[in-house]
């Protein structure tokens, strides 16, 4: 037994110290839904944590530009399902207006002048400033790593089969024949254009889909690493509380030990 120097006190403290930092890690992790409250808590773990998180918001980003570039894709589509319906309508005054008996050659002609027309400013349309029917194709960036995938675009205002619509009358038989020839050749390219589209749209719907799966699993691999299981550290916590309430009173109980020095001196 010793006056200076009280061990036992010492060994007390010492595991009261532990277990309060114990506790109040337990308490961080719990306050906060995450293992990774501080670098030293898993070094490892938080420089792979802070690669997924890297990966996932890089995922994301692609996964918005698809997501823009399928709704530009969808406007596409919406404005030539409008063509392909005055294209019909135009080839249903080409044909009217070849009848001989019929003396309403102006009135058809104007309807189908309009219908060029329209088709005509449906070229100038665009999409967040973008332009919809320029035909140059369109570049999207796919995946996380800035690899891209090229859409085949869709032109209404170069030389083609339906630019040469404007020209077109139907004021006569011979002329209304013409005219019906261009409006075929223009809904057989419609044909083309749309299934171009489709075939663009399908090709993003399956690249949303192997984004949004990469992302979810990216997420999961990241929780396993940085998220607390509630459960386990609410155990944790609890342990460390009686181990805390313990320890504060085994120290009370070796800080009272010089007082038993004592009374070997008192009975000297």
């Amino acid at each position: 037994m010793v006056i200076n120097t009280n061990i036992a006190a010492l060994d007390a403290a010492n595991d009261l110290d532990q277990s309060n930092s114990a506790l109040n890690a337990s308490l961080a992790r719990l306050s906060t839904g995450s293992q990774l409250v501080k670098a030293s808590d898993n070094p490892a773990g938080l420089a792979e944590s802070i690669s997924l998180n890297a990966e996932i918001g890089q995922t994301n980003a692609a996964n918005d530009n698809v997501g823009n570039a399928t709704s530009f894709l969808q406007t596409q589509d919406g404005y030539l399902q409008q063509v392909g319906t005055a294209l019909d309508q135009m080839a249903s005054l080409a044909v009217e207006a070849q009848d001989n008996t019929t003396t309403q050659g102006s009135d058809y002609n104007a309807e189908f002048s309009a219908l060029a027309s329209f088709i005509a400013n449906t070229a100038k349309q665009s999409f967040n400033g973008v332009s919809l029917f320029a035909g140059t194709s369109l570049t999207v960036t796919n995946n996380g790593a800035g690899g891209t995938v090229v859409l085949t675009g869709v032109s209404l205002a170069t030389l083609n089969a339906y630019t040469t619509l404007a020209t077109q009358d139907i004021t006569t038989t011979a002329a209304a024949v013409t005219a019906l020839a261009a409006v075929t050749a223009a809904i057989t390219q419609l044909g083309t254009d749309r299934a171009n589209v489709g075939a663009n749209e399908e090709t993003l719907n399956y690249t949303n889909q192997e984004l949004t799966v990469l992302s979810t699993n990216l997420t999961a691999a990241n929780s396993q690493i940085s998220d607390v299981d509630v459960a386990t550290e609410s155990t944790n916590f609890a342990k460390d509380q009686i181990l805390v309430q313990s320890g504060t009173a085994m120290l009370s109980q070796a800080n009272q030990n010089p007082d038993n020095v004592l009374k070997l001196i008192e009975n000297l």
